[in-house]
């Protein structure tokens, strides 16, 4: 009869070790369904650019030929969730660490409707630009709001909403304490 006894003993034993066992996977992987998200869009800003150009300089045309354009650019920015590992999150009961990886310019969206010339002056000998033209100045344009993206705060913004958007998350999830990191290493902009 100890046989029986000890055999019992020893199931509960291994049941009881393999349960706690998968309470720590089990949020582990609850934690990792944010990779699902992919990119996460947490900021988002609304930019006017004034584009002037003008080819006066040109030595062998006569006359002189200026515009002035204004577009205006979407900008959204966030976290690639999709980049986020094991490695990452480090859990201890109702703690947790995660090092999310630094956001990013996720897109520049510039509508046609949204690209107008406010002003065109154009000299008798000369040609009006051309459609061709006004589109390189708006790709020139927002080459310049991809370069002063450090500079407009998006990235720190992108940031702090991600932060209190995870927190938020792991909070349903049932962490009490939850700190979050960026990780050492700065994305390069898209």
């Amino acid at each position: 009869m100890r046989i029986p006894v000890f055999i019992v003993l020893l199931c509960f034993s291994l049941s009881a070790i393999k349960c706690s066992s998968k309470v720590e996977p089990s949020k582990m992987q609850q934690v990792l369904g944010l990779q699902k998200m992919s990119d996460l869009a947490t900021a988002e800003y609304v930019v006017t650019k004034i584009i002037k150009a003008n080819d006066n300089q040109t030595w062998y045309k006569i006359g002189d030929r200026k515009i002035l354009m204004s577009c205006k650019a979407s900008l959204a920015a966030g976290i690639d969730l999709s980049k986020l590992t094991e490695k990452d999150i480090h859990i201890s009961g109702d703690n947790i660490s995660i090092t999310l990886p630094h956001a990013k310019l996720l897109y520049i969206n510039i509508k046609p409707e949204d690209i107008k010339t406010a002003y065109q002056d154009v000299s008798f000998f000369r040609n009006n630009f051309t459609a061709q033209e006004k589109d390189e100045l708006a790709a020139q344009a927002e080459q310049q709001i991809k370069a002063t993206t450090d500079s407009l705060g998006i990235l720190v913004a992108a940031e702090t909403n991600a932060t209190v958007f995870i927190s938020n998350f792991l909070q349903k999830e049932g962490f009490k304490n939850i700190n979050i990191n960026f990780s050492s290493a700065k994305n390069a902009l898209s």
